[in-house]
């Protein structure tokens, strides 16, 4: 799926299509556009052309809205990740975990408006079920990739989690940093190019230890 502004309805009463689906597309480009404090619920209906109070009906409030972007981007997140990864169990995984890696900052930068309020806690209903699943969901698609490449006889000894967590901080602050512009300091390189040449050194760092 990619981001991009709805059909606008002439009738604000009817929409001719999946209105739900509508209103997660303005949501992320308004997101996107003007950060999540400049986002309302009046400010998504317009853009995609309908009476105020249907992203109400839909979602109940904001924070219902921005838990429904936020889950949807943690299972397009989790689902980027794992087609990175070779199928092959006995296959060299390297490649395969840095391909993992490069493909969460291409989600993040190509889904900016459901990356920029993923984490946000304080703008989500923190406890809502499917917002968890799908996020332990993502996390676990990056464990696996790890623990695949590590069955191969390589970091032998390191803790799963803890090498996990470090590949996961390096690629998400690459993504960050792009999608805020600081890196644009490097401006020979994509964010993907920037995120493959530190995984790889990653990987090579824990090659024997």
């Amino acid at each position: 799926m990619t981001e991009s502004s709805a059909v606008v309805s002439r009738n604000p009463t009817y929409f001719p299509g999946d209105l739900h689906r509508a209103l997660l597309d303005a949501a992320a480009l308004a997101i996107e556009e003007m950060g999540p404090a400049g986002v309302s619920l009046r400010e998504v209906a317009r853009r995609v052309g309908v009476s105020h109070a249907a992203p109400a009906h839909h979602f109940g409030d904001k924070a219902g809205l921005f838990t429904a972007l936020a889950t949807e981007g943690f299972e397009l997140l989790g689902d980027a990740v794992r087609s990175a990864v070779a199928p092959d169990p006995h296959a060299l995984r390297r490649e395969s975990l840095i391909d993992a890696g490069v493909a969460y900052v291409h989600f993040a930068t190509t889904h900016r408006g459901h990356f920029e309020i993923m984490w946000r806690g304080d703008l989500l209903r923190n406890d809502d079920p499917d917002y968890l699943l799908a996020g332990a969901a993502a996390f676990d698609v990056l464990v696996e990739a790890v623990r695949a490449h590590q069955a191969t006889g390589w970091a032998p000894g390191q803790d799963l989690v803890d090498v996990t967590l470090s590949a996961w901080v390096m690629v998400h602050g690459v993504a960050t940093l792009h999608n805020s512009g600081a890196l644009a300091v490097v401006r020979d390189r994509s964010p993907e190019e920037v995120a493959r040449g530190l995984l790889r050194m990653h990987t090579r760092a824990l090659e024997s230890t």
